[in-house]
C-alpha cells in the first residue's frame, strides 16, 4: 500500500482487528444504505478512528457514482486502504456474507412452507430499533457535511428531486456535482480540499488493464464452470441476465426491483406474481445490501429448474451464482478505479464536485430513512399524485394505520441512543427481544 495512503489512516489496525470488526458491521448491517453508511462512519471514523473524516466522505462519493450496492463497495474500498486487494476482499465479503447466509436460509423456509408470517413478529421490534440508527446516521452526516449554504441547498435539492419527484438517481448525483465543479471554478462557496496529500503513484496503464482483465475473468468464471460440468441451462441463462443487471444497477435495489420482477415472472416464468415482494420482505429483515433480494431469486431458480441437483442444493447454487454475479463487479470497480480516484483528492475543483455529491448524498439518505420510516410506522402508505405532468408524487400514511407499538419502540430507541448514549448492539437486542415478546403475546 503506498506510504501517502498510510499515513492518513489515523489510528492503524492490525489485519486481526479489521477482519473482527468488519464481521461485527456485515452482522449488524440493517436499514438499508442509510444504517449501513452510518454504521461504518459510527465504528471506523467516530470510535475506532482508522480514517479521517474527510478520506470516508472521499470514498463514499466516488462509491455513490457506481453501480450496485454503494454500501458494500464502500467496505470494500476502505478494506483496499487499509490493507491494499486482500484488505479490500475481507471487508467486502464480510458485509455480504452474513447477509447472504441468512437470505439462503430463510428463502429455503419460504421455498418449503411459502410462509412469511413468522418473521413479522421475529423483526418487528428490530426494524423500530433500525428506524432510530437511521434517523441518527442522517442527523450525524448532516452535521459533518453540509458546512456552508451552497451544500445546504444541494442536500435539500436532492431530497426534493428524488422524494417529491422521483428522479433517478445517478441524474442527481451527476447534478450535484457538476454543481459544485463550477462553483469551484468560479470561486463559489463548493468546499475546497483541506486535507492535501501526497498523491499516490499513478497506477501503470498495463497493470491496470491487467487488473481489470483478470477481474473481469473471475467475475464470469461461473459461466465456464457451468458449461463444464453440464448444468441445467436455465442455471447459466439466469446467471447472464444478472450479470448485466450488475452493470446498470445505479441507486440500489429498489431502483431495478419492478424490471427483475417484470423479467422474472413475465419473460422468464421464474417467479409468480407477488413473489418478488415476499422476496423484498426477507431482503429487508437480514444484514447486508437490500440487493440480496436477488439471491432469493436465484434460490427460487435453482430450486425449481435446477433438475438433477435437488431442489435445496439447487436453490443455493442458483442464490449463489446471483451473489457472485451482482456483488464482484464491486471488486472491479474498487480495485480497478481506486487508486486514480485518490488522486482526485489533490485537485481542489474536482474534490469541490465530490464534497457537492457528499451533500446530495445526505439528502439521498434523508429520502432513504423517510421512506423506511414511513413503513415501519405505518400499515398502509399511499403514493399521490400532485402533478401528474411534473412527476409531481408524495407518499402519504394512512394516519389510522399507525402502529402504536412501533412508534414507541422507535421512540424509546431513539431516546436510549440520544439520550443515554447506550450503545447500537444493546438498544437492537432491547428492542428487538421487547417487540418480539408483545408480538408473541398478542398472538397467544
Amino acid at each position: 500500500m503506498d506510504q501517502a495512503v498510510k499515513d492518513e489512516i489515523a489510528v492503524k489496525p492490525t489485519l486481526g482487528e479489521l477482519t473482527a470488526v468488519f464481521a461485527r458491521i456485515g452482522v449488524l448491517s440493517f436499514g438499508g444504505p442509510a444504517g449501513q453508511i452510518g454504521l461504518m462512519h459510527r465504528t471506523l471514523v467516530d470510535e475506532r478512528r482508522w480514517l479521517s473524516e474527510a478520506r470516508f466522505l472521499h470514498a463514499l462519493n466516488y462509491c455513490m457514482l457506481l453501480p450496485g450496492p454503494e454500501a458494500q463497495q464502500l467496505a470494500t474500498y476502505i478494506g483496499w486502504l487499509m490493507f491494499g486487494v486482500r484488505g479490500g476482499m475481507i471487508a467486502g465479503l464480510l458485509f455480504v456474507l452474513p447477509g447472504l447466509a441468512v437470505i439462503i436460509a430463510l428463502s429455503t423456509a419460504y421455498a418449503l412452507y411459502q410462509d412469511t408470517s413468522w418473521l413479522t413478529g421475529l423483526f418487528f421490534g428490530l426494524k423500530a430499533a433500525v428506524l432510530a440508527i437511521v434517523v441518527e446516521a442522517v442527523i450525524r452526516l448532516s452535521r459533518k457535511t453540509l458546512k456552508n449554504r451552497l451544500l445546504f441547498g444541494i442536500a435539500a435539492a436532492a431530497f426534493v428531486a428524488l422524494f417529491f419527484f422521483g428522479l433517478p438517481f445517478p441524474l442527481v448525483v451527476l447534478l450535484a456535482g457538476l454543481v459544485g465543479f463550477f462553483a469551484a471554478r468560479r470561486g463559489g462557496g463548493a468546499a475546497k480540499s483541506s486535507d492535501v496529500i501526497d498523491l499516490p503513484k499513478r497506477p501503470k496503464p498495463l497493470t491496470a488493464i491487467a487488473t481489470l482483465v483478470f477481474w473481469i475473468a473471475v467475475w464470469q468464471l461461473p459461466l465456464l464452470l457451468l458449461w463444464m460440468f453440464s448444468a441445467p441451462q436455465g442455471l447459466a441463462v439466469m446467471f447472464t441476465f444478472f450479470s448485466k443487471m450488475a452493470m446498470v444497477t445505479f441507486g440500489g435495489a429498489y431502483a431495478v426491483l419492478a424490471y427483475v420482477a417484470q423479467v422474472a415472472v413475465d419473460n422468464y416464468g421464474w417467479l409468480k406474481p407477488g413473489e418478488m415482494l415476499d422476496g423484498l420482505a426477507l431482503a429487508e429483515t437480514t444484514p447486508g445490501p437490500l440487493v440480496l433480494v436477488l439471491s432469493f431469486v436465484g434460490f427460487l431458480v435453482g430450486f425449481r429448474e435446477a433438475a438433477g441437483l435437488g431442489p435445496v442444493a439447487g436453490g443455493v447454487i442458483g442464490a449463489l451464482l446471483v451473489a457472485w454475479a451482482t456483488f464482484v463487479p464491486s471488486f472491479i470497480w474498487i480495485f480497478a478505479g481506486a487508486p486514480y480516484i485518490e488522486r482526485l483528492r489533490g485537485n481542489p475543483v474536482l474534490s469541490a464536485a465530490l464534497s457537492a455529491i457528499t451533500a446530495a448524498v445526505v439528502g439521498v439518505i434523508l429520502n432513504l430513512a423517510i421512506w423506511f420510516g414511513l413503513h415501519v410506522l405505518f400499515r398502509e402508505v399511499e403514493q399521490i399524485s400532485l402533478w401528474p405532468a411534473a412527476g409531481l408524487r408524495l407518499f402519504w400514511p394512512a394516519w389510522t394505520t399507525l402502529d402504536p407499538l412501533a412508534f414507541l419502540l422507535f421512540v424509546v430507541s431513539a431516546f436510549l441512543l440520544f439520550r443515554m448514549k447506550i450503545g447500537m448492539v444493546p438498544v437492537l437486542v432491547v428492542s428487538a427481544v421487547v417487540g418480539l415478546a408483545v408480538r408473541l403475546a398478542i398472538a397467544g
